[in-house]
């Protein structure tokens, strides 16, 4: 598989921007483990090899335990994972996956329980970026592991 165009080299002052708003996305008020589960969740339901390569492997470098990102796809399931955690998957799984009619009433209270606005807010934030660069690297085909050196990813001891 190769990458259809490198859109970081035909739209270099747009990616530097966004690359901008989403390395600011990792000094927000909701904690980096957070950050990383979010990312990786929405990369999983997108279908984004790139992404999911890349964020379990920033997850891995940040001391993520390996049992935890296996059971991130069935984190409903799994007692794993903290309802503050819990909250934020939720959340990024209903901004992914946006039904008719938005977000139900009832999940935004339950999940505004665990955050204070500007969490909240923060996190939708980074939902909104992991989004866009889902879809940027899924539609021209960004292949996974191929800016491992260039991110320090290889870091993470998974090749």
């Amino acid at each position: 598989m190769s990458q259809r165009i490198n859109y970081a080299q035909h739209s270099p002052d747009l990616f530097k921007k966004f690359r901008e708003f989403s390395l600011a996305l990792k000094t927000t008020a909701v904690e980096p483990t957070i950050h990383d589960l979010v990312q990786i969740r929405a990369s999983q339901l997108n279908g984004c090899a790139f992404c999911v390569d890349m964020h379990v492997k920033e997850a891995t470098i940040h001391g993520e335990r390996s049992l935890r990102l296996h059971h991130l796809a069935i984190w409903r399931e799994s007692p794993l994972f903290a309802p503050r955690e819990r909250a934020a998957l939720e959340w990024t799984e209903v901004l992914t996956n946006l039904a008719e009619g938005g977000v139900p009433d009832e999940l935004f209270e339950r999940v505004r329980g665990h955050f204070s606005e500007k969490e909240l807010s923060d996190l939708t934030f980074s939902i909104m970026a992991i989004n866009a660069w889902n879809r940027v690297s899924i539609a021209f085909k960004s292949v996974p592991g191929s800016a491992d050196k260039a991110y320090g990813l290889d870091k993470a001891g998974l090749n």
